[in-house]
């Protein structure tokens, strides 16, 4: 065989398949899960189906919303994890407040160690005061061709108590940037396709975002490959459920509010703003959301925390001011979430469906 027919004797391109939405791309990893599994028995947690070496690419990855109703995202705890993951914080304190389930990960102190990612990406080292992610957007800085911008977050000494009930199933960030255009691609060990896979890629797609206002750079593709990607075998009837709706039922498309402006500053007030309204100590009006310094993109977030505020605090429906302020893909997710306390998304007329 010639070497040219050697090279070009492979099934097909080597690349992951590409998706324009994450919402595509999740429904798409469900139904690969489901068709090429195998079933993993453990001896601790669930048996699972289980697909080994999995990936895709969104490439619009600012349409990180997962919009199927069957699959009822919580985008408040999206929103939340993502904000504690950029404070560079550990602690299950806030986090727990938006997903209590993961106080059974938290040591004795109520720390998380492998869930939270915010230490490895966000803390300043005592050596300078920089993060690993300040480094890194030096270095694309001072080399924008670099290959070497990874942000690692696995430890090796997570692995060597195998008692130990968290460990980081992210292993590294990758960030390259090329022709104006910053790409990303995510690197992990594991992923839960129906659970955790969602929240993840919305907290690296905001990351993306956020590095590439920074820099100065439009947004990429996002790439996301899983050494496995699986399914517990307890959540198999609701995974497939929400195959099955988006085969009946096309998932909704709304434009998406971009990050146009970012910094210290600005993500300062917004996790402010977090704590007061995990607190209940303030509540977002329309004034005081108008007056914030800071872009659409955490605006809306805030609301979405604001309208949970109001699902945790009191007893009556969200208000239709707060509803207004989160926009509509935020306003759909939340209805879906809790219907008896957000009125259903209505599209106005000669909007897309």
């Amino acid at each position: 065989m010639s070497t040219r027919s050697a090279m070009t004797s492979g099934t097909g391109p080597l690349s992951p398949p590409a998706f324009p939405t994450m919402t595509d791309a999740y429904v798409a990893v469900l139904r690969h899960v489901h068709a090429h599994h195998h079933e993993r028995l453990v001896d601790v947690g669930h048996p699972c189906w289980e697909a080994r070496d999995t990936s895709f690419r969104v490439t619009a990855p600012q349409h990180r919303l997962v919009l199927l109703r069957a699959r009822r995202a919580n985008i408040a705890f999206n929103i939340a994890e993502t904000l504690w993951y950029l404070a560079g914080r550990a602690d299950s304190h806030m986090i727990c407040h938006y997903a209590p389930r993961l106080a059974k990960l938290a040591d004795a102190d109520g720390m998380l160690t492998g869930t939270a990612y915010g230490p490895p990406l966000f803390r300043p080292r005592p050596a300078d005061g920089r993060s690993q992610f300040d480094q890194v957007i030096d270095l694309i800085r001072q080399d924008p061709a670099t290959k070497r911008a990874a942000l690692v977050i696995m430890r090796p000494d997570e692995v060597a108590d195998p008692a130990n009930p968290d460990v980081s199933c992210t292993l590294a960030l990758h960030l390259m940037l090329r022709a104006g255009r910053l790409h990303m691609t995510t690197y992990m060990r594991g992923n839960d396709a129906l659970i955790g896979l969602l929240g993840d890629a919305y907290a690296f797609t905001v990351i993306q975002e956020h590095a590439a206002v920074l820099l100065g750079a439009d947004v990429g593709d996002y790439t996301h490959h899983a050494g496995s990607m699986h399914i517990n075998v307890p959540d198999i009837p609701r995974s497939t459920a929400i195959i099955d709706e988006a085969v009946r039922l096309p998932p909704p498309r709304f434009d998406m509010e971009p990050m146009t402006a970012s910094s210290a500053a600005r993500l300062g007030t917004v996790l402010s703003w977090e704590e007061a309204l995990r607190t209940n100590t303030a509540a977002l009006t329309s004034s005081e959301a108008a007056a914030l310094p800071v872009d659409g993109f955490w605006r809306q977030a805030l609301a979405v925390l604001e309208a949970y505020r109001q699902i945790r605090h009191t007893d009556r429906r969200v208000d239709a001011a707060t509803i207004a302020l989160m926009g509509p893909a935020h306003h759909w997710l939340m209805a879906a979430r809790w219907p008896h306390r957000v009125p259903e998304h209505l599209p106005a007329a000669g909007a897309r469906p």
